[in-house]
């Protein structure tokens, strides 16, 4: 399946809640409550309940894995794949900021991540059912800003298919929902770095290593990649799962059905794009 339901009809954008990369969904989340809170207080508990499957233990901690695929699933991956696609193919929204190419749901990926939903299940103590995922091409200037991801990515599969040399990423240990959070007047992305409440621990991969973590419970990053050699380069894919069963609480554009809150019909996802939170249109 997929959690990805691109919406047509008229929408304007308004400025997100929070500063971080992935954190339109937070905002709608936080948003919705508020109507709630404001027009059905009675019904709020019971919708914040609805998302505790999306909540990750604070028991959860980063799991590491030697080797998720045989070498011939690699070479097919680098060979069939990567080395043979060509610019078109490939999304560019992220490569200014991200310095990355990608590659969303690519069928042969996508089989694969059906068949990773035994390990991640087991791995994360409860059943899973695969949400997206991508491959994250990244050339020379690389970098993550710290961040946090939606729920659709409560649990992530980073797996690396090759590299010039290792790149470290980063996470906090499990924490909450940031709904409350206020930037300060300074580098934000320095005081979540640097906070000691966060416990951040940095982790490395080899080629064909894998890390599983919860990207929606964790801030994560990764700092400007190394420079080795001449073409500094990393080739991974994200394999993103959602607890089974959640794949319409996910998507906040159900939330008015499935609450039958119809206040909540203004919450739409606008295609293609993390960076703004956005309305129906009058």
């Amino acid at each position: 399946m997929s959690c990805e339901d691109p919406d047509d009809q008229k929408i304007k954008p308004i400025p997100n809640l929070f500063p971080w990369y992935d954190s339109p969904w937070l905002s709608k989340y936080t948003f919705a409550k508020e109507i709630i809170r404001s027009r059905h207080p009675e019904r709020l508990s019971e919708f914040e309940l609805a998302f505790l499957p999306l909540r990750t233990s604070s028991a959860f901690q980063v799991r590491k894995y030697t080797r998720i695929f045989e070498e011939y699933d690699l070479q097919s991956i680098r060979k069939e794949i990567i080395k043979s696609i060509v610019k078109n193919q490939t999304e560019l929204h992220e490569l200014e900021s991200f310095r990355r190419y990608i590659i969303h749901n690519h069928p042969f990926i996508t089989k694969l991540h059906h068949n990773l939903v035994e390990l991640v299940s087991e791995g994360v103590g409860e059943p899973v059912e695969p949400c997206y995922n991508f491959m994250s091409l990244y050339r020379t200037g690389g970098n993550c800003q710290v961040h946090m991801d939606a729920p659709e990515a409560k649990w992530t599969l980073d797996v690396c298919i090759e590299q010039s040399e290792p790149w470290p990423i980063h996470f906090s240990q499990v924490v909450s929902w940031p709904e409350n959070y206020v930037q300060p007047n300074g580098d934000w992305e320095q005081e979540i770095i640097s906070s000691p409440d966060l416990q951040f621990t940095t982790h490395s991969m080899e080629t064909g290593n894998a890390l599983l973590f919860s990207g929606s419970s964790q801030w994560h990053y990764r700092k400007e990649q190394p420079l080795g050699g001449s073409s500094p380069f990393c080739n991974l894919i994200f394999f993103h799962f959602i607890p089974a069963g959640m794949g319409e609480l996910v998507q906040p554009q159900n939330w008015a059905r499935l609450f039958n809150i119809p206040e909540l019909a203004v919450l739409k996802k606008k295609k293609s794009t993390n960076s703004e939170f956005i309305f129906q249109q009058s």
